[in-house]
């Protein structure tokens, strides 16, 4: 009796913890997919496995798997932290970078740029104070109609106060910032080194000097923007920040309107042009002192420089690049010559040098310029330009 007891409660016992544990494997069935990649991913979790075997097996009376498994997972691995939104980058034009050298970039992007000048053999520097002010000489012309005491550029009494021509020197830091595809602020800083030439025997005209020069800011408005063209609107603004007397830089403000073009005419081939006109804001008095128009005067300018890609690689390409500059100096005076006045002077200059360019974002140029008409604003000029866009 009591082993029959004993057996019918094992019987029991196994039928109720058989039930529970296919309840349980059907639950856990549901929640989690044990084929599912979540357990065949290489994150490390940890499994528990406790195995059931049944005493009889009674398939007729209760239906249940045999050798029925119950799996408990527990991941150790901290929950993934959310992923940050990208940030969204300003789309731009896939253009290849401007190759000149002299004629302004039409091509709207950021960049930052070193630059290097020197001239020489500059014969009329206060030329409608496009480079200079009027010389100050002119303080030193009492009794006659020429005389300024307030004439603001270097020089003293002449004829040993008028140069026979100024060399000078100029370094220049550029950085131009674009937050759309189509307009970038800019900002140029200019330092000058200027060197008085006199005729031999004859005493400097002004002493060597060297500092800031005017300081330039202004826009770049892309009206149209494509793989293979730019038409920018660009405006620049002269600030007086350079000292008058000593040669460094014009006293006065000006404002520069100009549009710029690039053509891509081939995969190596392009062209690029500038036209536009520099106008003083202010200006000193012209000559003579009373009665006439001012010193500086509108210079309306132009250029073209086609460009010519020997080597063009990822890594390193070289361009020829040809480039005419002219100038057409409207209104205004000089000192030097026997008639002053500089209006309807014409002065063009030719341009010529490679632009090597090391990745997408390097660039270097090494140009030379010289004087083609009798006019000139210096008879020839070397340039070393470093250029880094992004």
């Amino acid at each position: 009796m009591r082993l029959l007891v004993s057996r019918v409660c094992l019987l029991l016992s196994a039928f109720v913890f058989s039930t529970a544990a296919v309840a349980a494997q059907e639950h856990f069935s549901q929640t989690t997919d044990i084929d599912s990649p979540l357990l065949q991913s290489d994150k490390p979790y940890s499994v528990a496995e406790y195995r059931v075997s049944s005493i009889f097996d009674h398939s007729d009376l209760i239906h249940y798997p045999q050798n029925l498994s119950l799996y408990w997972i527990q991941t150790s691995a901290n929950p993934p932290k959310p992923a940050k939104p990208p940030v969204e980058k300003i789309k731009r034009t896939a253009i290849d970078p401007s190759m000149v050298g002299y004629i302004d970039n039409a091509v709207v992007h950021s960049e930052v740029r070193v630059r290097f000048d020197a001239a020489m053999d500059d014969t009329t520097p206060d030329r409608a104070e496009f480079f200079y002010a009027k010389c100050g000489c002119y303080a030193f012309l009492t009794g006659t109609n020429a005389y300024d005491p307030r004439t603001p550029g270097p020089g003293v009494a002449p004829p040993v106060g008028i140069p026979r021509a100024v060399n000078f020197q100029q370094l220049y830091f550029y950085g131009e910032y674009a937050p759309h595809p189509h307009l970038s602020l800019f900002m140029q800083l200019p330092f000058r080194w200027l060197q008085a030439q006199s005729l031999p025997g004859v005493a400097q005209a002004f002493p060597n000097a060297g500092g800031f020069s005017d300081m330039q800011v202004g826009l770049k408005f892309a009206a149209l923007a494509s793989a293979r063209h730019y038409l920018t609107f660009q405006f620049r603004a002269y600030t007086p920040t350079g000292d008058a007397g000593l040669g460094l830089g014009t006293h006065h403000y000006s404002v520069e309107p100009s549009l710029l073009y690039y053509q891509r005419l081939s995969e190596r081939t392009s062209v690029e042009a500038e036209v536009g006109d520099t106008h003083p804001l202010g200006t000193s008095s012209g000559v003579p002192t009373v009665g006439s128009g001012g010193f500086a005067g509108d210079v309306f300018f132009y250029g073209v420089g086609p460009s010519y890609q020997f080597v063009r690689d990822e890594k390193f390409g070289v361009a020829g690049v040809l480039e005419v500059v002219g100038w057409n100096v409207r209104s205004g005076y000089v000192t030097g010559p026997a008639n002053p006045s500089t209006a309807g002077v014409n002065i063009v200059n030719m341009k010529v040098g490679p632009r090597m360019s090391f990745g997408a974002h390097h660039s270097l140029y090494i140009g030379y310029g010289i004087g083609l008409t009798s006019a000139k604003w210096y008879r020839q000029i070397f340039r070393t330009e470093y250029r880094y866009s992004f």
